[in-house]
């Protein structure tokens, strides 16, 4: 699957379920605190004051993450600091 800036943020949820935790890594984090997301990739980094290299850079990631589906979890975790996801 080709990941774009385009892809709807419910289409990348539900082909790489890693990418909740990719994206609550990036600061991205309604997704999980029960607030529905609409539109696009490119439309959710926006609303968080992302800018075009930041939306370029987690379409090359999640790129790498939808290439690599089988790892991409233990890949995602091992980025995402703990600590600061309790708080």
């Amino acid at each position: 699957m080709k990941i774009t800036k385009e892809i709807s943020i419910e289409e990348l949820i539900e082909t790489i379920p890693a990418s909740v935790e990719y994206l609550m890594k990036e600061g991205i984090r309604c997704i999980v605190c029960g607030e529905p997301i609409w539109g696009s990739l490119e439309e959710a980094a926006e609303e968080k004051s992302f800018n075009k290299d930041d939306i370029e850079r987690f379409v090359n990631e999640l790129q790498i993450l939808a290439d690599n589906k089988d790892n991409a979890v233990a890949a995602v975790e091992k980025k995402i600091d703990v600590k600061k996801m309790g708080a």
